[in-house]
């Protein structure tokens, strides 16, 4: 817990607001492996991390809602009767849109104070976004009582991101930061929507995570095409997503594909079957295994699925050239963002030092630094008294 954070979102709710609130952590997420397999149905291996949004939270008799934005130094109020959506990239419509989808629900919600600040590092891939929107619907589930279960909550915020923030965006992120575990991993099935956890011991290796500072405007047209790839190939092959289908499956329809989307195809295919490889190296404590499956999932998303980016791809060149790491791969959508590393702890200062130095010299700019552990997911700090 980021003590700091909690003290100085109490502060700013009861000089405000003079009450004491409700004060809520929402973690945001790593995965360890399985990338852009949730939007085909598949397996990905997510957990919730001790970084995250900090919320405080309360009733008001006002006619109206309050809203603080710690971080952006930027607050809005609005109207429970009539809300609607701000211009596209509006950091609002997170907040907005979970309190819309609880309305179309006739969920019995009042005005309410929100007084927010997170540490989860900006354009990492960590979903700050779903940190965010779990904060804000598991805080008003409790205040008024909604008797929502975690599920139902999750995709209140996955409706949020898809009717007010415009972004189709799978299941994963929302789960992973609700439902995770202290020092486990979650195998997650995507179609069913449900998680076997796996307890992950990493003995003398820590979780890293790489941030590149960089994100190239190629994302989000890329994401859609690969969605689209995704989706015309499944009806091809007369499966719900691609989850469904074998590399046997894929071979058979070669010739009706151009090479590069055979080669989309073929890396999820690939990727749904290391995730499902990574749950018997965990289980097996093999984390060389895991590791070896990490360095696969990269290969795959550079050459296959193509949404990798020179600065991610260096980062994992050097992570290979290391004695102490043994697994890197990107994680999120690509094109920038974050690696993850498993390093081995006594000479994590040593290796991180060497790779912001090589960084720096290639491409004039600083990496980000984070060690993350695994966590529980969104939860009460402590009740109003």
């Amino acid at each position: 817990m980021n003590q700091l954070i909690i003290n100085e979102i109490t502060k700013a709710f009861t000089n405000t607001f003079k009450v004491k609130p409700l004060l809520i952590f929402s973690p945001g997420r790593i995965n360890i492996i399985g990338e852009h397999t949730d939007y085909n149905e598949g397996f990905v291996f997510p957990g919730a991390v001790n970084k995250g949004i900090y919320a405080a939270i309360e009733k008001t008799n006002h006619s109206k809602s309050t809203i603080y934005a710690l971080d952006k130094k930027s607050s809005f109020q609005f109207n429970l009767k009539s809300i609607t959506a701000l211009p596209e990239g509006s950091w609002e419509n997170y907040i907005l849109g979970v309190v819309a989808e609880l309305l179309k629900l006739n969920k019995p919600i009042g005005n309410f104070n929100f007084v927010f600040k997170g540490d989860i590092p900006a354009g990492a891939g960590m979903s700050s976004s779903a940190a965010l929107e779990n904060s804000v619907v598991f805080g008003l589930n409790n205040l008024f009582n909604l008797k929502l279960t975690k599920t139902e909550m999750i995709f209140i915020s996955q409706k949020a991101e898809h009717n007010y923030v415009g972004v189709k965006c799978g299941i994963m992120d929302q789960y992973a930061s609700m439902f995770g575990k202290k020092n486990y991993a979650l195998l997650l099935d995507c179609r069913s929507i449900k998680a076997k956890p796996f307890k992950i011991d990493f003995e003398n290796y820590q979780l890293v995570l790489i941030n590149t500072n960089v994100k190239h405007s190629l994302s989000d047209s890329a994401y859609n095409n690969r969605r689209s790839v995704c989706e015309s190939i499944s009806k091809t092959l007369k499966i719900k997503a691609l989850r469904d289908a074998t590399e046997g499956d894929l071979k058979r329809i070669e010739n009706d594909l151009t090479p590069e989307n055979y080669q989309k195809a073929l890396f999820i295919i690939q990727e749904n079957n290391r995730v499902q490889k990574a749950s018997a190296a965990m289980l097996n404590k093999d984390l060389i295994g895991l590791g070896n499956l990490m360095y696969k999932s990269h290969e795959g998303l550079t050459k296959q699925y193509k949404v990798s980016c020179n600065e991610l791809d260096f980062l994992v060149d050097e992570a290979k050239a290391s004695n102490y790491v043994i697994g890197a791969r990107m994680m999120g959508g690509g094109f920038g963002g974050c690696t993850i590393n498993l390093i081995e702890k006594n000479h994590t200062t040593e290796v991180l030092t060497k790779v912001s130095q090589a960084y720096k010299s290639k491409f004039n700019l600083d990496c980000s630094i984070y060690i993350v552990e695994l966590t529980n997911g969104t939860h009460v700090i402590s009740q109003t008294t």
